[in-house]
């Protein structure tokens, strides 16, 4: 039997600000799954880059990546379900961003659903940092001219830099496709100054990811308690029945939270998990 349904986010909220979580936040995550705890998270991070730092946790359950484009099986490591952008509007935003001289990185599923990160000679300061935070990543390649191959499916068009260079490109794209596509603008934990501008297929957001994850688990999303930070974790506070921001949130999220706990940098959603495990013995 079930001892709750959790759904956390990563970045700001699970993890500390170096990008780790604790060895506390560890241990109790792995006993209260062990338990029978359903917990799992959800991340604007891939496979790959999430499992590099939160692989210490034995995770069951579905995964939320890229924002809720993906659900992924951890276990038998495939693609259970989500939302790709179609060829023609990948090759739409390709050319408005190089129409301003902007190249962006290209996130998507090969034929094998294995994750591929496409991209062209990396120059700037914010792509640079992003891929020597990921060293010998193996989805990484460097292509002569950027375009999306049919044998792929694009999850993501991520765009990094300074805020005024971005924003004209988020304009331009929603001059020309309107709700076609799924805007995220955020800066980043990360890269001092950093922005990420992110596109990705409408239904691709947190709250379409949730709603995936409960149906694969088998609980109603009024079931699930999740916990955020940023904005890209409204969706989630939307659906979910109980919505916890870390007490860095932004206001936002602070506004939108049923409980308040403390801070990435004090544990706050591992210790919320653990005192909850605990209440709910016999």
């Amino acid at each position: 039997m079930s001892k709750g349904y959790y759904l956390t986010d990563l970045d700001g909220t699970l993890l500390r600000s170096n990008a780790t979580p604790s060895e506390y936040t560890v241990r109790v995550i792995s006993r209260a799954i062990t338990e029978g705890a359903v917990i799992s998270y959800a991340t604007a991070r891939s496979y790959q880059s999430s499992n590099d730092v939160v692989s210490q946790i034995p995770w069951s359950h579905p995964l939320v990546l890229y924002n809720g484009a993906l659900l992924f099986e951890p276990v038998e490591k495939c693609v259970l379900d989500g939302f790709w952008l179609d060829p023609k509007t990948t090759d739409t935003l390709l050319l408005i961003g190089k129409s301003i001289g902007l190249v962006p990185l290209l996130f998507a599923l090969d034929h094998e659903d294995k994750e591929r990160v496409l991209h062209e000679k990396l120059g700037r300061t914010g792509d640079l940092q992003f891929a020597a935070s990921r060293p010998n990543d193996p989805r990484f390649r460097e292509v002569e001219e950027l375009a999306c191959p049919d044998t792929l499916r694009p999850l993501i068009l991520t765009y990094i830099g300074l805020f005024d260079e971005l924003a004209p490109l988020k304009e331009a794209v929603i001059a020309a496709l309107g709700s076609q596509v799924h805007i995220h603008f955020m800066k980043d934990n990360y890269i001092d100054n950093h922005y990420f501008l992110e596109f990705s297929h409408p239904q691709a957001n947190k709250q379409n990811g949730l709603l995936l994850w409960a149906k694969h688990v088998g609980c109603s999303t009024e079931d699930v308690t999740v916990f955020g930070d940023n904005l890209n974790d409204v969706g989630m506070f939307l659906a979910a029945g109980r919505k916890v921001a870390v007490a860095n949130a932004h206001p936002e999220i602070l506004g939108m939270a049923d409980d308040i706990v403390q801070s990435n940098e004090e544990d706050g959603v591992a210790a919320f998990i653990e005192a909850s495990m605990k209440a709910n013995k016999p």
